[in-house]
């Protein structure tokens, strides 16, 4: 069975006993000129197709020209755990399966990895049709290095749990990548520049592909002022990463930051000292004598 059968052909029934076929397909993010040539054909071909919105896929089909012939189902976060079984059960039997989400490639960020690591556990093929990515994106528009990077996804909505979240990360020196809701812009970057610093650059990156796409440049503090007026559309937000310290470069007030974090992310105070010795280049006791130091200041404040 292969995967890039000419549209308009048959597709080639499975041989008795032959597990199915899942295939991911990456649909547009924005622009619908963005569809990968082989997404009309799969949707076509699909003997199941599992969507996020079954009414976002009669307007993707209707888009492209193209009409489906086998069964569609949703698959949404809300039923993914109950439908997987259903899914799998369908691919066992050889059929194909196509999953689509409503923008972007299934499983980041969205539904997909149940069902792929189902899939998987069953020995069956799995495969993908490449398509946009908002990750991607607006990795290669921020103008941050994109040569390492890692993607974070949404943060917490909680505010605690989001500064939790970001500390956890305050000094990865990789690009970071995160999805958030325009509503929320705001307080997340209020939250980035608490943790990172104000002066992290960082891009907003808004309605990617669409009419109105805008790319915001800066500190994080300035984007955070810039957010607090209202910001519409769908968001990725795109960070620099920690710089790597030099010689010298990291003074005691931070040293005893750095520790603070790691222990309020649950790391014993021994652990989290060699921990920050080790990332600042500085000797274990340099850094043992300035958390003792903090503390005994503190203990003086009346």
């Amino acid at each position: 069975m292969t995967t890039d059968q000419p549209r308009g052909t048959e597709p080639v029934p499975p041989a008795p006993g032959e597990a199915g076929v899942l295939v991911l397909a990456g649909t547009p993010i924005g622009d619908l000129a963005d569809a990968p040539p082989r997404l009309g054909a799969e949707l076509e071909r699909a003997d199941v197709v599992a969507a996020e919105d079954t009414r976002r896929l009669r307007r993707l089909t209707q888009g492209l020209g193209v009409h489906t012939t086998g069964r569609v189902l949703s698959y949404f976060e809300g039923n993914e755990s109950a439908r997987t079984p259903e899914l799998v059960e369908a691919l066992e039997a050889g059929k194909r399966v196509l999953l689509v989400t409503d923008a972007g490639m299934p499983s980041v960020s969205d539904p997909g990895y149940r069902l792929v690591a189902a899939a998987v556990e069953k020995d069956i093929k799995v495969t993908a049709v490449p398509g946009p990515s908002a990750v991607l994106t607006a990795l290669a528009l921020s103008g941050l290095p994109v040569d390492r990077f890692c993607f974070e996804g949404f943060l917490p909505r909680k505010a605690g749990e989001r500064l939790g979240r970001l500390r956890e990360v305050a000094e990865e020196r990789r690009t970071l990548v995160y999805f958030e809701a325009p509503h929320r812009l705001d307080d997340t970057l209020a939250a980035m520049a608490e943790v990172f610093g104000a002066g992290r650059r960082a891009a907003v990156c808004r309605e990617l592909t669409k009419t109105y796409e805008e790319v915001k440049r800066g500190g994080l503090g300035e984007l955070a002022a810039w957010a607090a007026e209202g910001v519409r559309g769908e968001i990725t937000v795109v960070v620099e990463g920690a710089a790597a310290p030099g010689p010298g470069d990291v003074d005691a007030e931070e040293l005893v930051r750095r520790v603070r974090t790691r222990e309020e992310a649950g790391e014993r105070r021994k652990e989290a000292i060699a921990a920050v010795a080790a990332e600042a280049g500085v000797p274990k006791r340099e850094v043992f004598d300035a958390v003792v130091a903090a503390k005994n200041a503190a203990q003086k404040v009346p």
